[in-house]
């Protein structure tokens, strides 16, 4: 027979607020951004008024760990699901902070009219109304039932004094209202914990393994747990709001005195929006980085102290895995290696963070990066190697599904083999000449503008510094970098009379980067007419589409955007043909780039 894999107990709410007050449940999102809006906070007084069922709390315990001398030390409640309702809870009860999103510590009140028995959010016009207690925990953390019953009867003279005690008397006995928990057992792993709260849980959300990760670290106190997750939260919330930096020292003067703090003071000016990595990034970069595994899954069994080996849990572990981390972490924010690793991406074309539709591929390519610095790789070296496998990695989806197992998959196969060898391995059966005479030209075949393929195109095209369609001086780079439009070359109306259907008009070999008044001017037109009249207007020195005064540089245009010479002269029949051409000069240009980054 199993040995039962949980227990479940029954305890009272101010059981459970005095056991995070003690630290003997460990909230780890209690100073992270409260997702709950106010009036949530209000329903769930509410139902533990009126003794409404609120759900159960789940509780994960760290392992008991083996310490040098050989004795055990007992692990904490992490609690795992029920943070918001722990955190509302302390927050209307008690009368505790929580933390905003601009990371700002507010309070959060709740309002009781005692005659109606209604609670709300408070706010001035509450305030001012005598009717109404404007903040819930004065009375349940307060002394003195009669007094403040007096109180209430002096503001509001008509009322009945039974109604008032006995509904003051009911709130106050919130605290006494029984809350379910069920705690799980410190040796699960982590694919168990995962199973078990989607059952349990009503909504199905699944808890991500980075959110159990970052249980693990917050509450992990004897190795700066704490700080060590703000850390990671700080950094990706300065990534997009460099501005906060300011506010920090008002927000958290205790962390602004660590030595963590000095290593974001480069974000402040940051601007860059290329990547912006939360916390699931950074932390799956820095351990797959350092450690060489790509499951966040080893990851949480790490920070517990996990000896695969001897299928114990060590102290010894856990101080190793949180020296490791944080050196990682530190090498993930320096801002060398993070704008370094930037420009190297910008230098493959991908300018903008719309053409790189796969986080997970930017995260690996900083992995590589990372990883190639550590074992001394020459800086041209790890350039021209993270480019390469960041575009392979976009033109084979490689990270597009079952990320994690892939990522796991090629950083132990780097870690066995020279990156060479592996880069060399994985072209060779992965972009084969068959891959680009073929299935590369069959994969263009969509009307789905966020191809990778075609971003991939338009990356090569920026690389190339090529032209906009029809363009002189406008650069494609110009026009993705100012927000520019995406064309028809065959205009959409034009095909539309023609009888075809969004799925065929819509190709993405029907499109090109444009300036908006060239194509205002050519409508609806085919492309044998506006081109005739732009050939027409070359010769005689009045331009009527864009600025090109030269034939060669016409031809030199269409070249640029994979447009064969032939469009000149197709009419609206000639589109699937105009496709087929295209697609395939798309496809010889991306191979060109590829092999030459």
């Amino acid at each position: 027979m199993e040995t039962q894999k949980y227990s479940v107990n029954q305890h009272l709410i101010e059981t459970i607020l005095t056991w995070v007050k003690s630290g003997e449940i460990a909230i780890p999102e209690i100073q992270r951004p409260f997702v709950w809006d106010k009036t949530k906070v209000r329903n769930l007084i509410d139902s533990l008024y009126k003794g409404y069922p609120v759900g159960y709390l789940i509780a994960w315990r760290n392992p008991s760990t083996r310490l040098k001398d050989g004795s055990s030390a007992e692990g904490k409640k992490i609690l795992i699901d029920g943070q918001q309702r722990v955190t509302a809870m302390a927050a209307a009860i008690l009368g505790e902070c929580v933390v905003d999103n601009d990371y700002k510590r507010i309070k959060i009140q709740i309002a009781f009219h005692p005659i109606e028995e209604r609670f709300e959010v408070c706010n001035p016009a509450i305030e001012k109304d005598t009717s109404w207690i404007p903040d819930i925990s004065q009375v349940i953390q307060g002394s003195g039932l009669l007094k403040l019953i007096h109180n209430y009867k002096d503001l509001n003279q008509s009322v009945d004094e039974s109604i008032i005690e006995n509904s003051l008397e009911k709130l106050r006995n919130i605290v006494k209202r029984q809350i379910g928990m069920i705690e799980l057992a410190g040796e699960l792993d982590i694919e168990t914990v995962t199973e078990i709260f989607v059952r349990i849980n009503s909504e199905g959300v699944v808890l991500s393994q980075a959110d159990f990760a970052m249980s693990r670290i917050a509450a992990t106190e004897k190795y700066d747990g704490s700080d060590v997750r703000k850390f990671v939260d700080y950094f990706c919330h300065l990534c997009v709001h460099p501005e906060f930096y300011l506010q920090l020292s008002d927000i958290d003067n205790h962390f602004t005195k660590s030595d963590y703090f000095s290593h974001l003071d480069w974000l402040k000016n940051e601007k860059d929006d290329l990547y912006d990595p939360d916390y699931k990034d950074m932390l799956r970069v820095a351990f797959t980085s350092e450690f060489e595994r790509g499951k966040l899954s080893d990851f949480v069994a790490l920070l517990s102290g996990r000896n695969f080996e001897a299928r114990t849990y060590e102290e010894r572990i856990i101080a190793d895995t949180f020296k490791r981390l944080k050196e990682a972490l530190l090498g993930f924010a320096n801002e060398t290696n993070f704008k370094r690793f930037l420009m190297i991406i910008r230098s493959t074309g991908f300018i903008d963070r719309a053409l790189i539709r796969s986080k997970s591929t930017v995260n690996f390519g900083y992995i590589v990066y990372l990883k190639l610095k550590s074992l001394n790789y020459s800086p041209e070296k790890i350039e021209r190697f993270v480019r390469k496998w960041f575009v392979l990695s976009i033109l084979t989806g490689r990270y597009s599904s079952s990320a994690e197992s892939q990522m796991d998959f090629d950083i132990k196969a780097i870690k066995e083999k020279t990156f060479e060898k592996y880069l060399e391995d994985v072209e060779k059966a992965e972009l084969s000449d068959a891959f680009w005479n073929a299935s590369l030209i069959q994969k263009l075949n969509t009307s789905v503008a966020s191809s990778p393929y075609f971003n991939v195109y338009l990356a090569s095209q920026v690389k190339s510094k090529d032209k906009g369609f029809l363009s002189r001086d406008i650069t494609v780079s110009d026009l993705i970098t100012h927000r520019g439009d995406i064309h028809h070359i065959f205009p959409r109306n034009l095909l539309k009379k023609n009888g075809l259907e969004r799925g065929k008009y819509n190709q993405i070999a029907n499109y090109v980067y444009m300036q908006s008044e060239t194509n205002i001017k050519i409508g609806d037109k085919e492309p044998k007419k506006y081109f005739s009249e732009i050939l027409t207007s070359i010769n005689n020195g009045n331009m009527v589409y864009g600025a090109i005064t030269d034939e060669s540089n016409f031809y030199k245009n269409l070249k640029e955007n994979c447009i064969p010479k032939e469009a000149v002269e197709y009419k609206a029949e000639d589109y699937e043909t105009f496709l087929e051409k295209r697609r395939k000069l798309i496809a010889e240009k991306i191979e060109k780039y590829y092999k030459g980054l």
